[in-house]
């Protein structure tokens, strides 16, 4: 079954979502083996913010940058980095992937406004498409060569879903809004094949998802 979006609140401001303690391992797994060493990670959609905390203590020599166009999920990443006193983590903006322009960020390595990585997890099933086009043209701008884009969450594969529990996801999602649904891996790669990017290394993950791991043409 694919990951759920439910979730509960601690006393301060901080959101906890069940599916985050089921996935970040193995999706620490695959960043082990495709982050940079150094550098700025983008994260589009950072939700509660318990993903990226997690991966920045992995990572101490990379610097995180999450984002999310929810008030409340900005609080809460915020809240989860003052909690855990993490120093490479920057506080959370506002950016809207299907914006034509997004905040300025950096530079950590390179010129303003790049990063040496981005990472979007559980995201563009759960918003109009134009916000997974905005996405991949996004990272196509500001990534700088050889740069990174690792997309997580459920894909179909030569236009068939891949789990019956992959199939209902899907029908549940577009009943909240039309404009949801579990995309294409195929349609997903040739975005990012127009946009500079390496036809994906695709990794096998837990509950029917898929790791899209995507490289911007040196």
């Amino acid at each position: 079954m694919t990951d759920d979006m439910t979730d509960g609140a601690a006393s301060d401001a901080r959101l906890f979502f069940p599916a985050t303690a089921r996935n970040r391992e193995p999706i620490l797994d695959v960043l082990r083996r495709h982050l940079p060493e150094r550098g700025l990670v983008l994260e589009i959609a950072s939700g509660s913010g318990e993903h990226v905390v997690h991966f920045a203590q992995a990572f101490p020599d990379l610097v995180f940058q999450p984002s999310d166009l929810d008030a409340r999920h900005r609080a809460s990443i915020d809240a989860w980095v003052a909690a855990t006193g993490l120093g490479n983590v920057r506080p959370a903006i506002a950016l809207d992937a299907a914006a034509e322009a997004w905040p300025e960020i950096g530079p950590e390595i390179g010129p303003v406004g790049s990063a040496q990585a981005i990472l979007c997890i559980n995201m563009i099933h759960i918003a109009p498409w134009a916000a997974g086009v905005g996405l991949v043209r996004g990272a196509g701008r500001i990534l700088t060569p050889g740069g990174v884009l690792v997309l997580y969450g459920p894909y179909k594969r030569g236009g068939q879903h891949t789990a019956p529990s992959n199939e209902a996801f899907d029908q549940n999602l577009k009943a909240q809004d039309p404009a949801w649904g579990v995309r294409d891996l195929e349609t997903v790669a040739g975005l990012a094949a127009a946009c500079g990017f390496s036809a994906p290394v695709i990794i096998e993950m837990p509950a029917n998802n898929l790791s899209l791991v995507f490289t911007k043409a040196v």
